[in-house]
């Protein structure tokens, strides 16, 4: 149904790959923001790149973009593309390749589409609402996904820069449904492995994330047969008016694995 939005989407992080890469392999600088987070050029070219290429395909879109200035326009539009143009600053600082594009398509307050490139290993993941879960490895061939379908066991991961006292006191209070220790990824990663069924659970409890960090790997989860909630339960509404994920959120490899306390 949204095809069309899906293209554009894929292109145009496929075209600001290119620009992320070129910044990638030089010295360039970093800056700190008023939040205490990281921002490179990569991010405010990427950002920019990805805005111009889906404004002139969809002028009537909205836009809420890391490094955009948020006027709240947005509010009264129907779709919203909602972009991380550099997912995991942190992580293209250290030059771990653990970063990504997360471009997303939110129709009244819904995610229909979703798409998460990783740069700097040329593969893209992406989901159309109703229509499965995907992969586009490194040669151009595109695989469907799906997550496990573990009961026990469950593999976890982490956050590399972000893990906490209390997601590590989350971790060891239930030992017993997890296999081993969680494993440290970095950015939407986190998303797309437990999308293609590597791995099994993930719970952020802060409140640091924002829709852009979160809304791709939102529906490609869901998609791919897994579930991604609020600490409370509920789903999340996109194209908010406070953009930050307060209370953090839980995915799991299916919605009867979310554990919540």
């Amino acid at each position: 149904m949204y095809q069309k939005e899906l293209e554009a989407a894929i292109k145009a992080a496929k075209r600001a790959q290119e620009k992320i890469l070129e910044i990638y392999h030089t010295d360039f600088d970093v800056e700190i923001k008023s939040d205490d987070s990281p921002v490179t050029l990569a991010d405010k070219t990427a950002d920019a790149m990805i805005r111009k290429d889906l404004s002139t395909a969809f002028p009537e879109a909205g836009f809420l973009t890391e490094e955009s200035k948020d006027t709240k326009e947005r509010l009264s539009k129907k779709a919203v593309w909602i972009v991380d143009p550099v997912d995991g600053t942190k992580e293209f600082v250290s030059r771990n390749g653990q970063f990504t594009t997360n471009i997303a398509l939110a129709v009244d307050h819904e995610v229909v589409v979703g798409v998460i490139n990783v740069p700097l290993f040329n593969v893209l993941y992406f989901a159309v609402k109703g229509e499965g879960a995907f992969k586009m490895d490194s040669e151009g061939k595109i695989i469907p996904i799906h997550c496990s379908d573990r009961d026990s066991s469950l593999r976890t991961v982490r956050s590399i820069s972000f893990f906490n006292e209390k997601e590590k006191a989350f971790y060891d209070r239930h030992k017993d449904l997890f296999e081993g220790e969680a494993e440290p990824i970095g950015a939407a990663n986190k998303f797309c492995v437990i999308a293609e069924g590597k791995y099994d659970f993930f719970y952020r409890m802060s409140s640091g994330t924002k829709e852009w960090d979160v809304a791709a790997g939102d529906l490609l989860v869901h998609e791919a047969g897994g579930a991604m909630v609020q600490p409370n339960g509920e789903k999340f509404r996109y194209n908010r008016e406070d953009v930050y994920n307060r209370e953090g959120y839980v995915i799991a490899n299916k919605k009867a694995n979310l554990v919540l306390k």
